[in-house]
């Protein structure tokens, strides 16, 4: 993989995101490195998915903290703080971090969401719940997480889905599925360029550098 920023993931499913993040950080310019995965779930898909990739994995399940969600998230911390981890991405990862975790990785956290958010926020059913809905349109969500809301921080980037009159939840999650694949290296490339700039709670994303002169430079020219 490619020398850049230190990622380190959090995962708890099959590891899709994962994968799709492992094969644009193996892409020549890319930013970003994985260099840690973190599940909380001994038989998460994702594992295999870091192994193929030969990026290191733990197993971290809260039982292994007598419970303690608290515990066991200053453990992940400080492992990811071991790897010298500067970005957190959690990709399928199905627990709410506790504030204390948040508070560690300020604005460096960025989650994957399957709904265009705020709709359909704070829990692990949101595709089921647009279908309930009957939305016509749904989609996938990056956002930086931090303390507050579950599902409430401010948004990086969204795609869109529509919603088929033939969906069921296994078709339409697959497709948002494949939205998320583009939009999680996209974010993390973002990320690392430093392109993500923070007005309150509305995230800007700034120009490449020289974009915005030779706009500028367009703007001034006489007709």
């Amino acid at each position: 993989m490619s020398e850049g920023v230190r990622v380190g993931v959090l995962v708890s499913g099959r590891g899709s995101n994962l994968d799709a993040l492992c094969a644009a950080a193996a892409t020549p310019g890319f930013p970003a490195r994985v260099v840690l995965v973190v599940s909380n779930r001994r038989d998460a898909g994702a594992l295999g998915i870091a192994a193929r990739w030969g990026v290191p994995a733990e197993v971290m399940p809260v039982s292994q903290y007598e419970h303690d969600e608290h515990a066991r998230d200053r453990a992940i911390r400080d492992r990811l703080r071991q790897s010298e981890v500067e970005l957190v991405v959690c990709a399928g990862y199905n627990r709410i971090l506790t504030d204390e975790f948040l508070a560690a990785f300020p604005d460096a956290i960025l989650n994957v969401h399957p709904s265009l958010l705020p709709a359909f926020g704070g829990g692990m059913h949101a595709v089921e719940e647009a279908l309930d809905y009957g939305v016509k349109v749904t989609g996938c969500t990056v956002q930086l997480l931090e303390p507050g809301i579950p599902d409430g921080g401010p948004i990086v980037l969204q795609r869109s889905v529509e919603v088929r009159e033939d969906d069921d939840a296994d078709s339409l999650r697959e497709r948002i599925h494949e939205q998320e694949w583009a939009a999680v290296p996209e974010a993390v490339r973002l990320w690392c360029a430093g392109r993500i700039r923070r007005e309150g709670r509305v995230v800007r994303i700034a120009p490449l550098p020289g974009v915005a002169d030779a706009r500028l430079s367009q703007a001034e020219s006489p007709p």
